[in-house]
């Protein structure tokens, strides 16, 4: 699965940058018996509806003519929304300062959880503050990280 992202992550992101967005993530994945193809783009702007179609309709036009991906498969384009999934080092250095909900593969100080601001970042940790306490957690500790998203 993963060798089929970087695949699409390289052929879509020329085709999303065009577009005048940023290619967020990419994300193969079997649900329920189906294979589902994300695309999440963002901008400084927002997203819409009608931007997500756009970069649809032309992501779908290039799988249709290279045909990547030897399965059946549903093309879903979105926003990464606003409680967006950190998925990459920059993503996470580009939310230090944001409230961050951590997900822990492993007990770190008693949390499975923790939720905080995010303060530092570098290759190998995180450091959050909860509750006034900071908490530096090893990046191979994390299952998923999350902004808590502010309307």
């Amino acid at each position: 699965m993963r060798e089929i992202e970087n695949k699409i992550h390289e052929l879509v992101k020329p085709i999303v940058e065009e577009n005048g967005y940023e290619l967020y993530h990419v994300e193969y994945v079997k649900e329920q018996n189906e294979y589902y193809l994300r695309i999440y783009i963002d901008s400084t702007n927002g997203i819409s509806l009608n931007d997500c179609e756009t970069v649809s309709r032309a992501v779908s036009e290039m799988l249709d003519t290279t045909d990547p991906i030897k399965d059946a498969y549903y093309l879903e384009v979105s926003s990464p929304g606003i409680d967006r999934q950190l998925f990459t080092n920059e993503h996470i250095e580009k939310s230090i300062g944001s409230q961050v909900l951590v997900k822990l593969s492993k007990t770190v100080n008693g949390h499975k959880n923790l939720k905080g601001k995010l303060l530092e970042a570098n290759d190998n940790e995180i450091i959050v503050e909860n509750d006034n306490d900071t908490v530096t957690i090893s990046k191979e500790k994390i299952k998923t990280i999350n902004i808590i998203g502010e309307i």
